[in-house]
């Protein structure tokens, strides 16, 4: 990070590691705590930045064995007493903290889908109830970030003079085509990623399209905890990747969601066409024939590069959400893994190099049109386990050998960075 000429470095810091048993009666690891004030100590020693991220969705197993973790309201005492230890013991040094990295695809993926753990889901042979429990622990997760963001502010802030947020991830949703109905799916769609939490943190309670299409499945907070949440952080990390296309789907008796994935009544595609060609639906993501506007040209394995969602989303966020302060905390693209590359090929990412300058174009402009983003993290430093895709997508600046001893060597793409950096 030094030689690139980063002056930030976003990490998470593992709950387990601290708290084995994931409760501090049962006690608190001090291996646990020499590891991270080591990398903090070593990380300001070459003027480097510590962001901490309290949860990036590992869940101590003791918790999910002893009440199902995030499904029960005891999970939120047993946070703010993890997030209490890392305040007390790293807060003189690190002045970023994040409390949740994505709550989005912690609740969806791992409570609807059911691809992530916990794999919990109604569909197909797993445990769970797809309709009901993303919301639930949606609503724990919410709860647990205003409890521990409280804490900061009220017993650490004003001596640590540190700063305290969440980072939530959204996709930028185009309308299908020029119809009304699908204008409105794409705001649906938007109100289901990024308003889900984004709205109980400013206004103190879920949006009312999620209210009335719900309905008895999403919780209430009460007048206590909605004043709890309310502008419970000093910023908001944005991670971004990518685009879709949104279409109606008709709001009747007739259809009937069937995972909570798709309550929001709104379609998502990568392909617009006239609305009469066949589809294939595709996990949630609706493919068409080629013969359709692609939002953007398909990067990586998954990733549509559409830049300009990027500078939509920044200004979306500072109209809807009273102007926060912005960090972009994840951006950036991936390629799959191919053993049969030379290394010297497998460092050369011309792709990177143009998907990170377009994004970074589009949030100057944004800047420019006075959205607060003060800060941008490039995902990642390094090729990483990207949960259950496992090795095989990577996305890193930095090239990893899995076959030599995990040799680095930084791909043209870091090379470009600090360039990019320094001009």
């Amino acid at each position: 990070m030094k030689d690139i000429g980063m002056d930030s470095y976003r990490f998470s810091i593992s709950w387990s590691r601290i708290l084995p048993k994931g409760k501090l009666k049962d006690g608190v690891n001090p291996e646990g705590i020499k590891y991270y004030n080591d990398l903090i100590n070593e990380l300001i020693k070459n003027g480097i930045k510590p962001f901490v991220t309290l949860f990036h969705w590992d869940v101590p197993q003791a918790l999910e064995d002893a009440y199902q973790g995030f499904l029960s309201i005891e999970i939120v005492n047993d946070f703010k007493d993890f997030a209490n230890i890392c305040f007390e013991k790293f807060g003189d040094r690190v002045k970023y903290w994040i409390t949740l990295n994505e709550p989005w695809s912690f609740s969806s993926l791992g409570y609807s889908l059911g691809e992530q753990a916990p794999g919990r889901s109604s569909l197909g042979s797993s445990e769970g109830d797809s309709m009901k429990e993303p919301y639930i622990v949606a609503h724990h997760l919410i709860l647990s970030h205003a409890t521990a963001a409280r804490l900061y502010k009220n017993q650490f802030q004003a001596e640590q003079q540190g700063e305290v947020g969440i980072t939530l991830v959204s996709m930028w949703f185009e309308p299908y085509s020029k119809l009304y109905q699908d204008k409105e799916a794409a705001n649906r769609a938007i109100e289901f990623m990024l308003g889900w939490y984004m709205d109980p943190l400013v206004y103190g309670d879920y949006p009312f399209n999620m209210r009335a299409l719900v309905g008895e499945r999403l919780p209430f907070f009460t007048s206590e905890q909605s004043e709890m949440i309310k502008e419970s952080y000093d910023f908001i990390g944005i991670n971004y990747y990518t685009s879709r296309y949104a279409k109606s789907v008709s709001i009747s008796q007739n259809y009937s969601p069937t995972i909570s994935i798709n309550d929001s009544y709104a379609e998502q595609f990568v392909m617009s066409i006239d609305s009469t060609c066949p589809i294939i639906i595709l996990f949630f993501i609706a493919e068409t024939k080629d013969d359709g506007v692609p939002i953007g040209q398909l990067d990586g394995t998954w990733i549509y590069v559409y830049p300009h969602g990027i500078k939509n989303l920044l200004l979306y966020t500072k109209r809807r959400y009273k102007d926060p302060k912005i960090y972009i905390t994840e951006n950036g693209t991936c390629e799959p893994d191919n053993s049969i590359l030379t290394l010297k090929q497998a460092r050369d990412d011309p792709h990177r190099i143009n998907y990170l300058s377009v994004h970074l174009a589009q949030i100057r402009e944004a800047i420019q049109e006075g959205v607060l983003v003060k800060g941008y993290f490039a995902w990642s430093l390094t090729d990483n386990f990207e949960w259950d895709k496992g090795y095989t997508q990577r996305f890193g600046l930095t090239y990893i050998d899995y076959d030599d001893d995990l040799q680095r060597y930084p791909k043209k793409s870091a090379e470009w960075f600090t360039r990019f950096l320094y001009s």
